[in-house]
């Protein structure tokens, strides 16, 4: 296991990994050659699960880049990323650390991919914007709705890439049904759904623990309040408390909201929103609802609805997580599993299909290819912050609607909720310090 890494011998250990690496002006189009020199300097931020993920996925590109540190404050994660990095090592033995800013104050570093839990995503992205990285940053882009506004700013202000982990927008199947959508076949698409049903189960609540050797807890907490550790809060299931995560609603939920997004071809947030859930199966140590139903009207009069179910063994139309876009002349029903299927007309004739029922995009998107390319030639990703905004602001929207049980009034040109102070003050939270945002933000 690795030992606890201070930020100067961090950056000596740094410089001799990568002894021969290119400088770049960070305002202009990056190396993307196929010498070790001319390669994409990568830094990750968060070695869990999804980072494994990603790892898999920049290996399809060891032509373009090098993963050149690895972070995360618990060192046996990062460890476990460095036995699969393979072929896009930057050296036998990538230099790993506890601290994100050891990484962001080398400058070599292009660009980051952050993978943390949801609270740490925007208190990481910040800096690493300043720090003059691209970034790849995971969904939802935000933990609560201010931040998603930051971002925006940050992005701009630093004139930097940035790529949203919702992965169907570089998707086969979401390129398709554009296409049948934009053909106007469906007529105007007036109401979009989204779904993600599934069985998530249960399990007990567990007393507190001994912090795991080796784990800089209170770094893993960050922001977030102090808390004795235990392990329901902890690997995987934090994203069933607040202080973390978002629930299924933004955490699975965040690519379906995203796709009925994509559907209704909105480019602004609601101005209406309600939201009801409850807990159907035995309360444990899930903070969020088991089942949740959210509309949300815009100012053109459209709207999208959103429904998760997670006590069931069955989806809906046959899928677990999928979309239903409904226009005047006919609907889709397309799910991320990568397939979609049209019916037209009041005998619901059958129209354009694709793809067969598989996993995730069939084949899968390359929506990490996507941000690669743009680093290089400085063009908008397809998930850019923007968008990742119009989806995750959904997310907190919805959760807010829920919690205070209101009918949200909302004004998008302003971000602010009108109708309630107590609601509108949700939109932000407090932060632990001395973590939390920047002092710029």
């Amino acid at each position: 296991m690795s030992v606890p890494t201070t930020r100067r011998n961090f950056l000596t250990r740094s410089t001799v990994a990568a002894t021969g690496a290119l400088m770049v002006h960070r305002g202009s189009p990056v190396r993307g050659g196929n010498s070790a020199n001319d390669k994409i300097q990568l830094g990750l931020i968060g070695c869990g699960g999804m980072m494994s993920g990603h790892v898999k996925r920049l290996a399809k590109h060891a032509d373009k880049v090098v993963v050149t540190h690895l972070c995360d404050p618990d060192p046996g994660q990062s460890d476990t990323v460095m036995q699969s990095l393979g072929p896009v090592a930057a050296s036998v033995k990538v230099p790993q650390t506890l601290d994100y800013q050891n990484l962001l104050d080398d400058k070599r570093v292009d660009a980051v991919i952050i993978a943390t839990p949801h609270h740490w995503h925007v208190p990481i992205g910040l800096p690493a914007l300043a720090a003059g990285k691209d970034v790849y940053l995971e969904k939802p882009a935000s933990h609560v709705f201010h931040e998603g506004r930051l971002l925006i700013d940050a992005v701009k202000k630093y004139d930097r890439v940035f790529q949203h982990g919702t992965q169907m927008r570089s998707s086969p199947v979401t390129q398709q049904a554009r296409k049948v959508i934009d053909s106007g076949i469906l007529g105007e698409i007036k109401i979009t759904k989204a779904w993600n049903v599934q069985n998530r189960g249960y399990a007990q609540p567990v007393p507190n623990s001994q912090i795991p050797s080796g784990v800089d807890y209170d770094r893993w907490l960050g922001p977030a309040p102090a808390q004795p550790f235990n392990q329901n809060r902890f690997h995987r299931t934090w994203r069933l408390f607040r202080d973390y995560g978002n629930g299924d609603f933004g955490d699975d939920g965040a690519h379906d909201l995203d796709m009925a997004v994509f559907g209704l071809g909105v480019d602004s947030l609601p101005l209406r929103i309600t939201a009801h859930g409850s807990n159907i199966q035995q309360p444990g140590y899930r903070e969020f609802p088991d089942n949740m139903n959210v509309s949300f009207q815009y100012a053109d009069q459209r709207v999208l609805i959103y429904e998760d179910r997670l006590f069931t063994p069955y989806g809906m139309h046959g899928y677990d997580s999928g979309n239903a876009f409904y226009g005047t002349e006919g609907f889709m029903i397309f799910t991320r599993r990568g397939t979609f299927r049209t019916y037209l007309g009041k005998k619901r004739e059958p129209g354009p299909t694709f793809g067969k029922a598989g996993r995730v995009s069939a084949p899968l998107s390359d929506h990490t290819g996507n941000f690669l390319e743009c680093i290089a030639s400085r063009k908008q990703p397809r998930a850019n912050e923007q968008v990742a905004h119009h989806s995750c602001g959904l997310i907190h929207l919805g959760e807010i609607a829920y919690r205070t049980r209101t009918v949200l009034e909302f004004d998008p040109d302003a971000e602010q909720i009108t109708n309630s102070a107590s609601a509108n003050a949700m939109l932000t939270k407090q932060y632990r310090t001395p973590y939390g945002l920047p002092k710029q933000a």
